[in-house]
């Protein structure tokens, strides 16, 4: 396999970087070449996203590639989070991108009850609603009178928008569009019957295409910024969880996955979407990678880096790394929460919040900094074996591993604790799978590599797993856990 080279952006809800993919021989080397901030921005009383500045850094990561390789790479893609989005007319942005956790979609998710039935909704588009999805977000502002849907002609999610930016493309990418709860994954086109139930602009959304489709060439602006010449932009799997489920190393299909992160996206691969009322009731969400997945979002490594935050505010500063020692020093069997309560959705003090939601649900807040990460990571750990017993249920399936990817799985007692509570071995590893996943889809889509076999083939050569095995069990805390849900 001749040597190439590719430029992924992944950029997440706290920053964002460029990395260099280097394709050779099988195997997948990577190299940062930039990082930066994604700090959301509060204007009045709106949450939004500084899209200029995340622009600006993604032309600076594209000149420190020139500066590090020269002009020559066989493309340029970008993923990000998913759901939330800006609108253009003509060529010109129309306002600030609006951040998912606003507070504009309060209430949204019952509004749009009464006009469509939830599990019509659900049916529909395969997503358990959550009210900051695409669809809430446009419909409060449809209810508060938004002059920009009357000027805008065109709808794009944030990684489409700034390949737009880029190289002028106005499409959309199924990866992400899935998420907006506008999406039919039974048609793989956006649903006419939500837009027009929910009152909702159909005719600024965009044509979608398929995760590797090559979608322009940077214009000559962009060119003239960078030093790059007409280099291919392609669309990866746009959304990061599918560009993370893209490189996780399966075996087979008896395996579950965790894309861990500021959320934790638990998830098991599907033939077709699933939208049973069971499968609504727990609330499971039908996405997309380069194959179909089940999954459920839940709240993730969010509430530990709000405690960290929480902690810096105070003048106590820790790293992740001493966060998890101090927490394996922690007894075991303190109070739990469960992590998507609303509780933790964006409290002014996450330290506050857990401590409060204890003494409300009868439980001793916990009482240092040791106890409140321990109590959080027990949290999250039985969560997963809560959800994996509803996958395997809604599948009629039993998993016989759990892989975890993304930058949780460097943590060693979450993934143990995970091993545990499950009973089933865990893999941890890549680090990077949405950055390796961005790349790799990338190479396939511009034809060096042949399947997506071959593509997860190159992922278990480049990234060794690391294997825990279950060394206890966390079954009298799971009953607690259980309680705690009903």
């Amino acid at each position: 396999m001749a040597e190439r080279r590719y430029l992924a952006f992944d950029l997440g809800a706290e920053s964002g970087r460029a990395v260099a993919g280097t394709l050779a021989d099988g195997r997948l080397v990577l190299e940062e070449l930039h990082r930066f901030p994604n700090e959301p921005v509060l204007v009045g009383d709106t949450l939004h996203w500084d899209i200029l500045s995340l622009y600006r850094n993604v032309l600076q990561g594209m000149r420190a590639y020139v500066e590090r390789y020269g002009a020559s790479v066989e493309s340029v893609g970008i993923d990000s989070w998913s759901v939330d989005f800006g609108l253009l007319a003509g060529d010109e942005l129309v306002g600030n991108p609006v951040h998912y956790r606003d507070r504009r979609t309060e209430g949204m998710v019952e509004v749009a009850a009464k006009r469509m039935p939830l599990p019509k909704l659900y049916e529909l588009t395969g997503m358990a609603p959550n009210q900051i999805h695409t669809a809430f977000q446009l419909l409060a502002m449809r209810r508060e009178g938004s002059a920009l849907l009357g000027i805008a002609d065109r709808f794009l999610m944030i990684p489409d928008l700034l390949a737009n930016f880029l190289c002028g493309s106005e499409v959309g990418e199924r990866t992400n569009a899935i998420h907006s709860q506008l999406y039919n994954p039974r048609h793989g086109e956006w649903e006419r019957q939500v837009f027009k139930r929910l009152d909702l602009p159909w005719d600024i959304m965009p044509p979608l295409v398929d995760p590797g489709t090559t979608i322009g060439a940077l214009r000559e602006s962009v060119q003239q910024a960078t030093g790059f010449g007409p280099v291919p932009v392609v669309a990866p799997c746009t959304h990061d969880t599918g560009s993370a489920v893209a490189a996780v190393p399966f075996g087979d299909a008896s395996g579950a996955f965790l894309s861990s992160g500021t959320w934790s996206v638990l998830g098991a691969m599907t033939a077709e979407p699933v939208t049973t009322a069971e499968a609504l009731a727990a609330r499971v969400s039908n996405e997309l990678s380069l194959e179909p997945f089940i999954c459920r979002n839940i709240m993730g490594l969010w509430l530990l880096q709000e405690c960290r935050r929480a902690g810096e505010r105070a003048g106590e500063s820790y790293g992740y790394e001493e966060l998890a020692r101090l927490a394996e020093s922690a007894p075991a069997g303190g109070p739990l929460l469960v992590p998507d309560a609303p509780d933790f959705l964006a409290p002014p003090d996450m330290p506050e919040a857990i401590r409060a939601y204890c003494r409300r649900t009868g439980q001793e807040p916990p009482a240092d900094v040791a106890a409140l990460v321990r109590c959080v990571l027990e949290s999250l750990a039985l969560s997963y074996r809560h959800g994996l017993e509803q996958f395997g249920r809604i599948l009629g399936r039993r998993f016989e591993v759990l892989h975890i990817v993304g930058g949780g799985c460097q943590n060693a007692l979450l993934c143990q604790l995970a091993a545990d509570a499950l009973q089933l071995p865990v893999t941890a590893g890549p680090v990077e799978a949405t950055v390796a996943g961005n790349l790799l889809v990338q190479a396939l889509g511009r034809g060096q590599l042949a399947s997506v076999a071959e593509l997860r083939e190159v992922v278990r050569r480049s990234f060794a797993p690391l294997w825990y095995e279950p060394r206890g069990n966390l079954d009298a805390q799971y009953e607690r856990y259980l309680g705690l849900l009903r």
